[in-house]
């Protein structure tokens, strides 16, 4: 047997490896020097991987810093389902509020929103990768509450996505006032009053 049979090259390597190395190098290079530095000769230099690779996986840098923000930030984004949707929203909302201050998480989300406006590529990955993912994931849990009779069957799931998770996009965007977990609270709660059913919120001390 050859060496070259018995140690494959490097362009044989498992996609889905190839790709983890990518957005791992990737999610370095957004976290620690921002988004100007995501460009195709960085990554391929840091992860070893050709830029023939990355044009055919991602058509753009930016398409490919939100990729690698997503994969980031996955796990912290989880819904919960306890059954009680003032306490999912409330560890849901505090759990993105958190995400966004600390550290460079926020200054990420900020830098690809903004760079999403004159780059098509990435406003599509945005949207389908992270935003509309979370959006339904939010929309499920709320239309599971009026299921159970804690919200309104009239209330629109779109809008208190709006009122909840837009709120604190637009603090962090625009940041005339600070984004806390209390403001998170006081969201959820504001939003709830209007929605919720009687007897939910008879059950409830606001």
């Amino acid at each position: 047997m050859t060496n070259a049979a018995a140690r494959p090259g490097r362009g044989r390597r498992p996609a889905e490896e190839v790709r983890t190395r990518v957005l791992a190098a990737t999610s370095t290079l957004l976290f620690d020097e921002g988004l100007r530095s995501v460009t195709f000769d960085r990554v391929a230099n840091v992860s070893g991987s050709s830029k023939t690779t990355l044009y055919k996986w991602w058509p753009t840098p930016g398409a490919l810093a939100a990729d690698a923000y997503f994969a980031s930030s996955r796990e912290r984004l989880e819904f919960p389902d306890s059954g009680d949707i003032r306490r999912d929203i409330r560890s849901q909302l505090r759990a993105f509020v958190r995400l966004l201050t600390d550290g460079r998480a926020g200054s990420v989300i900020a830098e690809l929103i903004g760079a999403a406006q004159s780059d098509p590529a990435l406003s599509e990955a945005l949207s389908a990768g992270y935003t509309m993912p979370r959006r339904r994931l939010a929309i499920d849990a709320i239309e599971r509450a009026r299921g159970r009779g804690q919200l309104r069957e009239d209330a629109d799931p779109d809008l208190l996505v709006d009122q909840l998770w837009g709120a604190c996009y637009n603090r962090l965007l625009v940041p005339d006032n600070s984004l806390s977990e209390a403001y998170a609270d006081a969201l959820v709660d504001n939003a709830l009053r209007g929605a919720a059913t009687g007897a939910y919120q008879q059950q409830q001390s606001w």
